[in-house]
C-alpha cells in the first residue's frame, strides 16, 4: 500500500484526505502533513516512504528549489503543487493547479480580463492558465512591486475587468470572516468572482460579492480537478 500526502502549513483547513481516500478505496493511503519549513522535504519524504505528494501554502514557490527537477509548465509557473517520488528516490515537481484553473474557466464561460488578488504559487499558476486561455490580467498585491498593482489600484480599474480570482488564503478556515476585497460595493452582475478558497463556502468575499449580484464560486471544483490531474501524475 503506497503513502501519499499533503505538504503545506497549515493543513487542517483541507478537505484532500477526504477526496483523496474516496479515490483510492483503501488501495492507498493520503495523509494531511503539516511541514512548517520545505528544508525537512527530503528528510520527511524518506523517513515516511512517501510515493507522491501535493504540496499547497505557503510552499508551493519553494518546493521549486528542493525538487530535482521540473516538468515544463512547473518551470514555466514557477511553482510546485504535485511531487512524483521516482523509483531511485529523486523527486519530479509538477503543477496541475493550472490545468485545472483552465477546465474550471472554461465551465463558467468566456472572460476577457481579470484581477488575480495574490501572488504566491497559486496566483501564478492562475496567470498562466489565463494567459494560455488569452484572458488579460494584472496580479493585485498588498506590497505590489514590479508586475503588480496594489489593492487601490485594482479598486480603481474594476469597471475594466470580467473576472477576480481570489489566490489568497484570505477568509480561509479558521479566519472566515476575513476578506481580501474591502469593496464589494463596485461589484456587479457583470463580474464573476472566483474564489480559490473552498472552506468554507461560500466565503465572506463570495456573500459579498453575490448581494452586489456578481457570480461567484468557491475553489472546490478546482480542488477535484486538481486531485485527478495528480492521480495521473503519480500514474496510479
Amino acid at each position: 500500500m503506497a503513502l501519499f500526502g499533503l505538504i503545506g502549513h497549515p493543513v487542517e483547513h483541507s478537505f484532500s484526505k477526504e477526496l483523496f481516500d474516496s479515490r483510492f478505496d483503501g488501495q492507498h493511503k493520503y495523509e494531511l502533513i503539516d511541514l512548517e519549513k520545505v528544508d525537512e522535504l527530503r528528510k520527511l519524504v524518506t523517513e515516511l516512504g512517501l510515493s507522491g505528494f501535493n504540496v499547497t501554502i505557503p510552499h508551493k514557490k519553494a518546493v521549486v528549489g528542493v525538487v530535482d527537477r521540473l516538468t515544463d509548465v512547473a518551470e514555466k509557473i514557477g511553482a510546485v503543487n504535485c511531487v512524483r517520488v521516482e523509483t531511485d528516490g529523486s523527486l519530479t515537481g509538477h503543477n496541475t493547479d493550472a490545468e485545472a484553473f483552465c477546465r474550471e474557466l472554461a465551465a463558467v464561460g468566456e472572460r476577457h480580463t481579470a484581477l488575480i488578488l495574490g501572488t504566491g504559487g497559486a496566483a501564478h499558476a492562475v496567470g498562466y492558465a489565463l494567459k494560455r486561455m488569452g484572458v488579460r490580467y494584472k496580479m493585485v498585491s498588498r506590497y505590489p512591486r514590479c508586475g503588480t498593482i496594489s489593492y487601490e489600484e485594482a479598486y480603481a480599474t474594476t469597471d475594466e475587468v470580467d473576472l477576480i480570482v481570489n489566490a489568497t488564503p484570505v477568509g480561509m478556515w479558521p479566519n472566515v470572516e476575513n476578506t481580501p476585497w474591502d469593496k464589494p460595493e463596485i461589484l456587479t452582475g457583470k463580474h464573476f468572482v472566483y474564489d480559490l478558497v473552498y472552506n468554507p463556502s461560500p466565503t465572506r468575499l463570495m456573500r459579498e460579492a453575490s448581494a452586489y449580484g456578481a457570480q461567484v464560486k468557491d475553489g472546490l471544483g478546482m480542488l477535484s480537478r486538481q486531485a485527478e490531474l495528480s492521480w495521473s501524475f503519480w500514474g496510479i
